[in-house]
C-alpha cells in the first residue's frame, strides 16, 4: 500500500462515509490551491486529499482498498507469480472467474466495474467581500460564477432531445467489455472500458446540438445566498449542489463561498463582543459626562461616570454580534482613553492652579504606590 488514504484524511478506518466526506471537505477547503498561493506545497495536498477521497469517497473501491491495498482489487499477476504460473503457459482461461470463485465475487467483472461508478462533481471555490454591517446583520447576495453543469437539452445523454440513441451493440449497454491479452501465462481474459462506445453504454445518433454529445456544459450562474448574521471573516458558506457536475449520474459538487469581510472605522471584533476604543478629555473623565459611541443599532449616548480612570471598560450588554444560529449576542466593550491637554504657553500658570486645587496628596493610588516602592 503506496499510501494511507484514511491517514491523509485524518479518520479512522472505521469512519462512516460521512465522516469521511466530511474530513475531506474541511481538508480541500484548508489546502484548495486558490485559498493558499503563498504555500507551494498545497497544491501538492490538495491533490493527495483528493486522491484519497476517491478512493475512500467509493464504497466499492474503499472495500477492494483495505483488502488488497489497491482500489483496483487484487493483481493476477502477482498471484501467479507467488503460484509459480510459469506452468500456466498456453491456456486460455477467464481470471475473473477464477478469482471470483476464491475471493467471493470481489474481483474480475465486478471489481473492474468500478471505473463505470457515478462520479461526485468537484466543489467550486470562490470569494465574496460585504461590509461589517452586512456581516454583523446579515445580507442576502447574489453569486455570478462559471461552472459545468449537466445540459438540460439532452437531459445529460449528450443525444439530440435526450431521445437519439441507441445501445451500444459491442457491449450490449454495460459500458464494459471482456477482452483476451496473451501473456508469459497464457491467455488472459480482462475487463475494461468498451472503446466503441467510451464505456457510456449507448451510441449517440444524432448529438445534441447545444453541448456537442458531451451531456454536459460550461455555463453561467447565478445563485442568491443569505449570509448569516454573526458571520466572520474567512468563514465558508457552502451551497450544496452548485459545484461541478458529476459524471454519471454522480452528484454535484457544492459551491464554497469564502466570505471576507471589510474593516469598522472605529469597532473590532472579538469573537461575538465588539471593542471600542473612545477617547475622553480628561476634565470628562473628572467630572462625568456623555458621549456618542457607534453601535449595531446605530448611534448611542455612553454615560462617563465621575472619576473614571483611563483604561476603564464600560461594558454595554447584548450589544455585540449575533451568535450563528442563535438569538444571543455578545457585548459591546468600551474602552476609556483619557487624552491629556496640550499646555503650551500657559504651562506655568495651569500647574499653579493645579498644585493649589490638586496636591499630591490628593492621589491616593500614586501615594500608595510610592510607599510600596519605598518599602522594597
Amino acid at each position: 500500500m503506496a499510501q494511507n488514504y484514511y491517514e491523509i484524511l485524518g479518520v479512522d478506518k472505521n469512519a462512516s462515509a460521512d465522516e469521511i466526506k466530511s474530513a475531506y471537505r474541511k481538508l480541500a477547503k484548508k489546502y484548495h490551491p486558490d485559498l493558499n498561493k503563498d504555500n507551494p506545497d498545497a497544491a501538492t495536498k490538495f491533490k493527495e486529499i483528493n486522491e484519497a477521497y476517491e478512493v475512500l469517497g467509493d464504497q466499492t473501491k474503499r472495500a477492494n482498498y483495505d483488502q488488497y491495498g489497491s482500489a483496483n482489487g487484487p493483481n493476477p499477476n502477482d498471484f501467479f507469480r507467488g503460484a509459480g504460473g510459469a506452468g500456466h503457459g498456453g491456456f486460455d482461461f477467464d481470471l475473473g472467474d477464477i478469482f471470483g470463485n476464491i475471493f467471493g465475487g470481489g474481483f474480475g467483472g465486478r471489481a473492474s466495474r468500478t471505473g463505470f461508478s457515478p462520479v461526485d462533481g468537484q466543489d467550486i471555490t470562490t470569494r465574496i467581500n460585504i461590509t461589517f454591517d452586512e456581516a454583523v446583520k446579515g445580507v442576502k447576495k447574489d453569486i455570478s460564477y462559471t461552472r459545468t453543469e449537466k445540459c438540460s437539452d439532452c437531459s445529460g445523454t449528450g443525444a439530440k432531445n435526450g431521445t437519439v440513441y441507441s445501445t451500444c451493440t459491442e457491449c450490449g449497454g454495460s459500458g464494459y467489455v471482456r477482452y483476451n491479452q496473451d501473456t508469459v501465462f497464457g491467455r488472459i481474459t480482462q475487463t475494461g472500458a468498451c472503446k466503441t462506445c467510451n464505456g457510456t453504454g449507448r451510441i449517440i445518433r444524432e448529438k445534441c446540438a447545444t453541448c456537442g454529445g458531451k451531456g454536459i456544459k460550461r455555463s453561467n450562474t447565478t445563485v442568491s445566498i443569505n449570509i448569516p448574521a454573526g458571520i466572520d471573516n474567512g468563514q465558508v458558506v457552502t451551497v450544496r449542489g452548485y459545484g461541478e457536475a458529476g459524471a454519471r449520474g454522480g452528484q454535484s459538487g457544492d459551491l464554497q463561498i469564502v466570505v471576507s469581510v471589510a474593516e469598522h472605522p472605529l469597532l473590532r471584533r472579538d469573537g461575538y463582543d465588539l471593542l471600542l476604543d473612545v477617547p475622553i478629555p480628561f476634565t470628562m473623565a473628572m467630572t462625568g459626562g456623555k458621549v456618542i459611541i457607534p453601535s449595531i443599532d446605530g448611534k448611542l449616548e455612553l454615560n462617563i461616570p465621575e472619576n473614571t480612570q483611563s483604561g476603564t471598560i464600560l461594558k454595554l450588554r447584548g450589544k455585540g454580534i449575533k451568535h450563528l444560529n442563535s438569538n444571543t449576542y455578545g457585548d459591546l466593550k468600551v474602552t476609556v482613553k483619557v487624552e491629556l491637554p496640550k499646555l503650551g504657553r500657559n504651562k506655568k500658570a495651569v500647574m499653579q492652579i493645579f498644585d493649589e486645587q490638586f496636591p499630591l496628596d490628593k492621589f491616593d493610588k500614586f501615594n500608595d504606590y510610592n510607599k510600596k516602592v519605598k518599602s522594597l
